[in-house]
């Protein structure tokens, strides 16, 4: 591969970080506003519940990423 490949896939591997980490706001609020117009303690539960599930599912994912961006990293380096 190519030292622009690994450039390249590093710009796009910090964009899709971003946009994961946009999610996961965006998750946070919805599961924030879901929390505090439900009526009952079970739909509270639930929703505190699914939001933990989501957030952890985004944690992992964007490690995975930063996990990816520094084997792209090693990559250019042994390129050079």
């Amino acid at each position: 591969m190519s030292k622009e490949y690994y450039k390249k896939r590093i710009i796009d591997l910090r964009a899709s970080l971003q946009r994961e980490k946009d999610a996961k706001k965006r998750d946070n609020e919805r599961y924030a506003r879901e929390i505090k117009s439900a009526t009952t303690t079970d739909r509270k539960a639930y929703f505190r519940k699914e939001k933990v599930t989501h957030a952890a599912s985004h944690d992992r994912q964007i490690e995975s990423i930063k996990r990816e961006i520094e084997r792209a990293k090693e990559s250019l380096k042994r390129e050079k």
